[in-house]
C-alpha cells in the first residue's frame, strides 16, 4: 500500500485549527526520542513539536526517551517515560558516547514496558539509534515501526571523531545507511533528496514518504531584540547570524571563509555565532581557522542560549546564514530563520523548499566566496532582503505548519494499523513472557 501525501488543497481544507478524532481515528504513539529530551534543537525540537500537535489532535502520545534534558522547555500534551529518574543537562552532547549506548539498551527494555503497559498502536522512532532501538523493539512485540529519517550516517558520523580511524567511520556509516532502512514498515524522509538516496539504494518508493519537519507558527510572535543588543553589546553594526549547533558537518570553516569576503567589502559587519550548546573543541577549533582568515575581532561567540531567546536573538539579525552543502536533511535552523522573516543565504544543499531570489539567496555548493558574496548582497540591497524575508516566512506558513504536516503522518498511521495482522497480536504476547523470563 502506498502512502498518500496531502495536496495543498488538503492544506487548505485542514486550516489552522485542529479536529478531534474519533475514538477508532485515534492511535497510542511511542515516540521514539534516543536522545537528550527534550532541547532546544535538531530532532528533539522536531519531536517535541510533532508529539504535542499529534496530541492536541486527540492521539495518546508516549515519548520514550533518556533521563537528561533541558528542564526549562515545557512538553504541553505528550507524556514522557524516561530510562531513569530526570536529570536536568543544559549542555546536551550531539552524536554517539559510550553513555549513550549504555542508555539505549534502558531505552528498548523501557519501550518494551510501554508498549505492553500503555496499550501502543505504532512505534514512531527518530534518527539512528531510535531507529535500531525501533525495530529491536518491533520484533519482539510485533507492532508496526514507522521510522522518521532525518540524515544520512554517512554525511554525520566521522564528523564527531568518536570512531577512530575516519575510514572505519566511513565504513560504519554506510553500513548503517544500508542496514536500518530495511526493517521498518513505513519510513518518512525530511527532504526529496533523501528519500530519493532510499529509492536509488534499493527501498520501494511506496515505503517511503517525503514529510519535512514543521513548525510552531506563534514560536516567533514575542520577541526582544533590544534585550539581546544590550546583553551583547551589538548595536550600530550589521549582523550576520548563524545559529545552531558546531560539529564538523555543519562547515563552519565555509562560513568562516565566506564571511571573510564579507568584511573585506563591509568591515563594519558583524558575524554572531549563536550556539544551543557548549562545544569547547569545535569552537577552539573555528576560532583558530577565524584567527589565520583575519576576522576573529568582527565575531561574537554565543553559547548555550534558551529555547525563549531564540526568537529574539534572529530579531537582530539582519541577514542569516547556512553553510553546511548536500545536505540530505531538512535543517531545522532553516524553518527557524524562515519564520523570523530573516533574509536567507545557503547554499543549495541546504536550501529546502527555497527558490533562489524568491525566498533566498542560494549559493552553489562548496563556493565559500559566492556565499559571502551573497551575504554582502543582502546587507547593501536591503529592499531584497525584505522582500526574501517576507517571502520566506509566508513559504515556511503555507508549508511547514506541523497542523498540516501532521494530517500527513495520520494518513500513514492509519495505513499501517490497518495492515497489522491479527497473527501478530496472538504472538506478541509470546514475545513479551520471553523477554520478561
Amino acid at each position: 500500500m502506498n502512502m498518500v501525501e496531502i495536496d495543498s488543497s488538503d492544506a487548505r481544507r485542514v486550516g489552522p485549527t485542529l479536529h478531534r478524532r474519533s475514538e477508532a481515528e485515534r492511535y497510542s504513539i511511542a515516540m521514539v526520542a534516543a536522545c537528550p529530551f527534550p532541547a532546544n534543537h535538531g530532532s528533539a525540537a522536531s519531536i517535541r513539536e510533532m508529539s504535542d500537535t499529534l496530541s492536541e489532535m486527540g492521539h495518546t502520545v508516549h515519548i520514550v526517551t533518556y533521563r537528561t534534558g533541558q528542564e526549562d522547555i515545557a512538553i504541553r500534551h505528550a507524556k514522557i517515560h524516561r530510562t531513569g529518574p530526570f536529570q536536568p543537562e543544559i549542555n546536551a552532547k550531539v552524536g554517539p558516547s559510550p553513555e549513550k549506548f549504555r542508555e539505549d539498551w534502558a531505552l528498548l527494555r523501557l519501550l518494551r514496558r510501554v508498549i505492553q503497559n500503555e496499550r501502543i498502536d505504532i512505534i514512531h522512532a527518530h534518527n539512528y539509534e531510535g531507529a535500531l532501538i525501533g525495530v529491536a523493539a518491533k520484533w519482539i512485540t510485533r507492532r508496526p515501526l514507522l521510522y522518521n529519517a532525518v540524515n544520512l550516517m554517512s554525511d554525520e558520523l566521522a564528523g564527531y571523531h568518536f570512531i577512530r580511524p575516519a575510514w572505519l567511520a566511513r565504513a560504519i556509516a554506510r553500513g548503517l545507511d544500508w542496514f536500518v532502512p530495511i526493517f521498518p514498515d513505513h519510513i518518512t524522509a525530511v527532504s526529496p533528496e533523501l528519500k530519493q538516496w532510499f529509492v536509488e539504494h534499493g527501498i520501494a518508493e511506496r515505503k517511503i514518504d517525503m514529510v519535512p519537519a514543521g513548525i510552531v507558527p506563534t514560536m516567533f510572535d514575542n520577541v526582544d531584540p533590544e534585550k539581546i543588543r544590550r546583553r551583547h553589546q551589538i548595536k550600530g553594526r550589521a549582523i550576520v547570524m548563524y545559529a545552531g549547533v558546531l560539529n564538523a558537518f555543519q562547515r563552519i570553516d565555509y562560513l568562516l571563509r565566506a564571511f571573510a569576503v564579507v568584511a573585506k567589502q563591509l568591515p563594519d559587519a558583524r558575524l554572531v555565532m549563536v550556539s544551543p550548546l557548549v562545544s569547547e573543541a569545535h569552537e577552539r577549533e573555528h576560532k583558530k581557522l577565524a584567527d589565520e582568515l583575519g576576522i576573529s575581532n568582527s565575531i561574537t561567540w554565543i553559547a548555550p542560549h534558551s529555547l525563549e531567546d531564540l526568537p529574539s536573538y534572529l530579531a537582530v539579525a539582519d541577514v542569516t546564514v547556512i553553510s553546511r552543502p548536500d545536505c540530505p536533511g531538512h535543517p531545522v535552523k532553516l524553518l527557524n530563520y524562515m519564520l523570523a522573516g530573516k533574509p536567507i543565504v545557503c547554499f543549495e544543499g541546504a536550501a529546502k523548499g527555497l527558490r533562489h531570489l524568491h525566498d533566498a539567496l542560494i549559493a552553489p555548493d562548496h563556493d565559500c566566496e559566492a556565499l559571502g558574496n551573497g551575504i554582502v548582497t543582502l546587507l547593501k540591497d536591503r529592499e531584497l532582503a525584505a522582500r526574501l524575508g517576507e517571502n520566506a516566512r509566508a513559504t515556511v506558513l503555507a508549508n511547514f505548519d506541523w497542523r498540516i504536516i501532521c494530517r500527513r503522518i495520520e494518513h500513514i498511521y492509519r495505513a499501517l494499523v490497518a495492515k497489522r495482522e491479527p497473527r501478530g497480536i496472538q504472538k506478541e504476547h509470546h514475545a513479551f513472557a520471553r523477554l520478561s523470563s
